[in-house]
């Protein structure tokens, strides 16, 4: 794939409004990646994925995490310890009654997940908690 800047940024054009990104995303991803939906558990396509490469944002290409930051989790989504430095915005998200942290691709903005630290699963002690359909895996 080309990129911008050889290790994380495709050279496609982003959309710039949402109906943009309806003709982009399947109604599924666009659910999750721009409205911030949530796939049900133990339903992705990535949950016990154990490929080695380079997972990427589904709606822009963007590089977000490599398969060696993820783990068993357990909690039915894909689970990560690390993203690579600058992939990921965190975001305050107060919805559904709680106060999480919402992740987001840096680049396009889209829905991701959330991350919780402070669970002990990993020696990071960090959990990015990712919806498989916001991400695509480029095996190495």
């Amino acid at each position: 794939m080309a990129s911008d800047d050889s290790t994380t940024l495709p050279t496609t054009a982003l959309p710039t409004t949402e109906a943009e990104w309806r003709v982009r995303l399947s109604p599924a991803e666009f659910r999750v990646l721009r409205q911030a939906g949530t796939e049900r558990a133990w339903t992705g396509e990535y949950v016990d994925t154990k490929t080695a490469g380079t997972y990427e944002c589904r709606a822009c290409g963007a590089q977000l995490y490599q398969s060696n930051d993820k783990f068993d989790s357990h909690c039915g989504w894909p689970s990560f310890d690390d993203a690579i430095p600058g992939a990921i915005k965190e975001i305050d998200d107060v919805s559904g009654g709680m106060v999480r942290t919402e992740i987001r691709c840096a680049r396009c903005d889209s829905h991701l997940g959330h991350v919780f630290r402070g669970e002990m699963m990993t020696a990071k002690n960090t959990r990015h908690c990712v919806n498989s359909i916001s991400i695509k895996l480029d095996p190495a």
